[in-house]
C-alpha cells in the first residue's frame, strides 16, 4: 500500500463542502482541518502510486474550492 499525506490549501467560504467532497472520495481515510500555512490534512491509501496520482489530481484537484495541494508520500527505511 502506498500511503500519502494531502496537505491543502482551500478557497475562504468554501472550506466546508470542499472537506465533505474530500472525505467522500475512495481512498481518502482521513481528514482534519488545521491552521497555519494549510487549511487540512488528507491521508490517502492506494494500492499503488499511479492510483495515489489519481485520487489526488483527478479527484482532490478537481474539486470546487482546493486552492492548492502538497502531497508527502510516505516512505520507508
Amino acid at each position: 500500500m502506498v500511503k500519502g499525506y494531502l496537505l491543502i490549501k482551500l478557497v475562504p467560504g468554501l472550506e466546508p463542502d470542499a472537506m465533505s467532497q474530500i472525505r467522500a472520495i475512495p481512498g481518502i481515510i482521513d481528514l482534519n482541518l488545521v491552521f497555519g500555512q494549510w487549511d487540512a490534512i488528507a491521508i490517502a491509501e492506494t494500492k499503488s502510486l499511479f492510483e495515489l496520482a489519481k485520487v489526488i489530481v483527478g479527484e482532490v484537484r478537481s474539486i470546487q474550492g482546493v486552492q492548492d495541494t502538497t502531497t508527502l508520500v510516505q516512505g520507508e527505511l
